[in-house]
């Protein structure tokens, strides 16, 4: 028996009063969504613990049934290792933004327009550089999806014990990266990266790919703004916890970065984009084809762009982009036989909010012999109802293995 994990990035959120105090989800027609949530047994999860507003890195290693308090070490290693950094132990890894700055450093656009194309060229800039003062520090960066990127420090005397660059809001300057203990490795670091920031503007500011971008009336990405400090973490394999054979699809590098580190093996998509625009053509199709060709019992799926609607405080795109999902996608997934469909989100990205929130996300477990309940619609408040009840992140894989018979017994 097969088992499959789907999870829309930031699809939870609260009634907004332009959908007649209705969520996204809510005024969405899915009619497949609901069909399944008819078919199956429902509830709401809180991705970590109620009310911990978890990030979507904490939270899928929470879903996949590690502790985030005892494994996360912060988001840059992950992300790094997920666009294909070989990061190494002492490694210090950092998830970045391409950015707009002026003359002055005032970020102007946190995420460069959205940035879809040219930042591999500005990359290949980029890791051109040294630093004066720290001229045997290695310094990596990476393209990711869209505007983001990683940075991977490496050498002798660094930590991970330093703050983030990032001002959060245009109309500021990067903030002073700032030691978070009195280590010199800690100070160190941190002077690296107040360097590194500027030093990213002098270099890519000029670079052809931001000039045309600026004759196309676009933001240009002449700034690289780090954040999520992490050291390599040691993640046990996935496959011997559970004794499963899984694979993760995912869009985003963070998830496929978690995906290495569980040991999953990874499976790569051309032409997937990304976000609201992503091509969600492909990932059915890659979805459906390992389910019904490979040799893997386990998938993690993650599709992002509900959450940056969210987070772009888009009510209607988010609204279309589940309904999106729902036509393209889960119209093949409901066919599939003897096949576990558990679907839900990481988190809740409320477009009040537009940033992540403690909500509990809707639940769903569709397949063989699952006891159904009452609920026909897959919603916040809906699923609030399901035989389910309110579970934690933490149960999920618990469940599912149950579910698959890959579970052992606890006791005599």
């Amino acid at each position: 028996m097969k088992g499959i994990v789907l999870i829309m990035d930031g699809m939870g959120d609260r009634p907004i009063k332009e959908l007649g105090n209705k969520t996204p989800l809510e005024a969405a027609n899915t009619p497949n969504m609901d069909k399944m949530a008819e078919e199956g047994i429902t509830g709401i999860m809180d991705s970590i613990a109620p009310g911990i507003i978890p990030g979507s890195d904490t939270a899928h290693l929470s879903i996949l049934g590690y502790n985030p308090y005892e494994v996360y070490t912060g988001r840059g290693p992950f992300e790094a290792n997920g666009v294909g950094v070989d990061v190494l132990p002492g490694d210090i890894a950092f998830r970045c933004n391409f950015s707009t700055a002026d003359e002055d450093l005032i970020v102007t656009d946190r995420r460069a327009g959205r940035i879809k194309e040219g930042t591999k060229e500005i990359v290949e800039e980029l890791n051109k550089m040294v630093l004066e003062d720290y001229p045997d520090i290695k310094i990596i960066f990476k393209e990711s999806t869209g505007h983001r990127a990683v940075l991977v420090l490496r050498g002798e005397g660094l930590s991970d014990k330093v703050s983030d660059a990032d001002p959060k809001v245009e109309g500021n300057k990067p903030k002073e990266v700032k030691a978070l203990d009195d280590t010199p490795e800690a100070a160190k670091t941190a002077d690296i990266l107040n360097k590194l920031v500027v030093k990213t503007y002098e270099m890519v500011k000029d670079h052809p790919v931001n000039l045309k971008r600026i004759e196309e009336g676009l933001p240009p990405a002449n700034i690289v703004i780090p954040r999520g400090a992490g050291e390599v973490p040691v993640v046990e394999s996935l496959n011997e916890k559970y004794e499963i054979n899984s694979a993760c699809i995912a869009e985003t590098g963070l998830i496929m970065g978690i995906g290495r580190f569980a040991g999953m093996d990874i499976i790569e998509m051309e032409d997937v984009t990304g976000g609201i625009d992503t091509n969600l053509d492909n990932i059915r199709d890659t979805i459906i084809d390992q389910v019904k060709n490979s040799d893997h019992d386990f998938f993690l799926i993650n599709i992002d762009g509900a959450d940056e609607a969210g987070h772009d405080g888009q009510t209607m795109e988010k609204k279309e982009f589940i309904e999106k999902v729902d036509e393209v996608v889960m119209s093949e997934l409901i066919k599939l036989e003897d096949v576990y469909i558990y679907l839900t989100a990481d988190h809740s990205t409320p477009i009040s909010v537009m940033n992540h929130s403690g909500d509990p996300v809707p639940v769903l477990i569709r397949g063989p012999e699952v006891r159904t309940d009452d609920v026909c619609e897959f919603s916040e408040r809906a699923c609030a109802k399901g035989g389910l009840n309110r579970i934690r992140g933490s149960d999920v894989m618990n469940i599912m293995m149950d579910l698959m018979n890959y579970a052992h017994k606890f006791g005599a």
